[in-house]
């Protein structure tokens, strides 16, 4: 086992990017009918299939090159957990303590070396201990509001990888370039009219065309590099984020989106330079947008790819591409509820000759008796589905320092 030493990285704001609004709202539809409250919980997880072509299969064996399997899961805050916001759900499946263990079983079950989760909001009293004792440590961060209980952590395994970095993500920064123009703005309107208390005439207010109100939604996220050694020394970033969900602040999402892959810049280059070498890149959670969509296009335009529904200019910093969409196609849906049913989580990597996705974690069909009546149910503890890929990186790439 390796010793984990952490470096809190603090690296500069870059410039924050500016948005506009839209909306979307799509759904799939999905059979409807209320779970039965009888049977106990007995979480349903499915198996990791072979994207491999059968010409890849024996071009890197598992002992020339570095597998590893990342799973992400928004796994419900129980703080957001009401019966009567969930009254397609069997209320047993809705306990705490139900919940918690069926979590727990799902994890186990998935067997992988890193887990993304988001919505954690009994880190320190439940999933930390419970995780160590399946043999992983955790970095964790809770969402900026004061009432806000829920957070984004990254779960490893010590003996697979040795955590050498982390870094903060909160996207209420994006205020700071807000609050300085509105200083400015105020300070004028001092000098013009005398006003010594203009200042904080919009310390009230709820106006969402107001972007100090408008930005100002406490969503987070972390990122990590991990140095993994065996059986050769690489470096590989692991970011994990949720971004905000309400589909009427589509620009608010675009927003966090563009800061959250320019601080991913930002640290991909300040490990680059410390470790010598071009890390393997990793981003995933609930990024709250269907396929297609201005985020979602956003967040794949660096990869040379056209994105009709975003600017050229706005081509991103960093390339991705989702480790579903190049293999399997995106899943028809990782969230199931009454009112919304469609693919909001991703796995996205940076592409290249050297790391690529072998397996992905099969998802059910609409039509699956397991996902009949919506989520949370006896069979999934969460309204979202779990994704995961197991990635491999090929030994033919620069070592690590």
């Amino acid at each position: 086992m390796f010793k984990t030493t952490t470096t809190l990285l603090h690296l500069p704001r870059p410039i924050l990017p500016s948005f506009t609004t839209t909306s979307c709202g799509v759904c799939r539809k999905i059979v409807s009918r209320r779970m039965s409250t009888n049977p106990p919980m007995e979480p349903k997880v499915r198996n990791f299939e072979s994207v491999e072509e059968a010409d890849d299969k024996h071009s890197i064996s598992k002992s020339d090159g570095i597998r590893f399997r990342l799973v992400s899961y928004n796994i419900l805050a129980q703080v957001y957990v009401k019966s009567s916001l969930l009254p397609h759900s069997p209320p047993a499946c809705l306990k705490w303590k139900a919940r918690s263990h069926a979590i727990l079983g799902v994890l186990k079950k998935l067997e992988a070396d890193f887990f993304c989760l988001q919505e954690v909001d009994e880190y320190d009293r439940f999933y930390r201990k419970n995780m160590d004792s399946l043999g992983y440590s955790g970095i964790y961060i809770q969402r900026t509001g004061q009432m806000k209980r829920d957070g984004c952590a990254i779960f490893y395994k010590p003996s697979c990888a040795e955590l050498v970095a982390k870094e903060r993500i909160e996207y209420n920064d994006l205020l700071d370039s807000v609050k300085a123009d509105s200083v400015q703005e105020t300070e004028t309107s001092n000098e013009s009219k005398g006003d010594e208390n203009a200042k904080d005439s919009r310390k009230d207010s709820r106006d969402l065309n107001d972007p100090l109100v408008r930005l100002k939604r406490d969503c987070v996220g972390i990122m990590a590099a991990f140095k993994i050694n065996k059986p050769f020394h690489q470096v590989v970033i692991v970011a994990n984020t949720h971004l905000y969900w309400d589909p009427e602040l589509a620009d608010v999402k675009l927003a966090q989106a563009k800061y959250l892959l320019s601080r991913l810049d930002q640290f991909k280059t300040l490990i680059s330079n410390e470790f010598e070498c071009t890390p393997s890149l990793l981003l995933s959670g609930d990024f709250n947008s269907i396929p297609g969509d201005k985020v979602y296009s956003y967040l794949v335009s660096g990869n040379g790819k056209p994105a009709e529904t975003i600017e050229e200019e706005e081509e991103a910093p960093v390339p991705l591409c989702s480790a579903y969409e190049v293999t399997r196609g995106e899943p028809k849906f990782t969230n199931c509820t009454p009112g919304f049913t469609n693919t909001l989580d991703y796995i996205f990597f940076s592409p290249s000759d050297f790391i690529k996705p072998v397996s992905i974690l099969q998802l059910p069909e609409p039509e699956s008796p397991d996902v009949v009546g919506f989520l949370p149910n006896n069979h999934h503890p969460s309204d979202h589905l779990p994704i995961g890929a197991e990635f491999e990186i090929s030994r033919n790439r620069e070592f690590c320092s």
